[in-house]
């Protein structure tokens, strides 16, 4: 491609969307790092199930969009910090029902706690009409 092209990456909006994502969770991310030693992919486990209770690391996957193999590392780190804990199925011993010990319930109310006020702040660059098309569009496009 010549540097004639009018194709201009910035504009691209893929790359546009993960540049836009890496820089709005950077600050959340040291926190839950800094706070728990957590990669981005723990938190979110912790996430999933303190805000739908206990399930499967399919079911995670499942909402959360993320590979089974990063989910199944979260799942062990964060059982070596013991945040949760498993339990396996006694209909089908190929799956474990994961659940927030204490601890991670503890860890989880400070992180949503913690979440809602960047988001807020984050928010806060943004009229409320602004706010509302930028939430529907992010929305359509991880419907696709």
């Amino acid at each position: 491609m010549s540097e004639n092209s009018e194709f201009d990456l910035a504009d691209f909006l893929p790359y546009a969307l993960n540049r836009a994502a890496e820089a709005s969770s950077r600050d959340f991310q040291r926190y839950y790092k800094a706070q728990y030693g957590m990669l981005r992919t723990e938190w979110r486990v912790i996430f999933h199930l303190g805000r739908y209770g206990d399930m499967t690391a399919k079911r995670i996957c499942d909402l959360a969009g993320l590979h089974k193999t990063k989910v199944s590392r979260a799942v062990a780190a964060l059982e070596q910090k013991r945040l949760l804990g498993r339990e396996v199925l006694a209909d089908d011993r190929r799956h474990e029902r994961l659940s927030l010990t204490k601890s991670g319930e503890r860890v989880f109310a400070d992180l949503f706690e913690a979440a809602q006020s960047f988001d807020e702040r984050l928010a806060s660059k943004f009229s409320h009409e602004e706010q509302q098309v930028l939430r529907r569009c992010l929305t359509k496009i991880a419907a696709l």
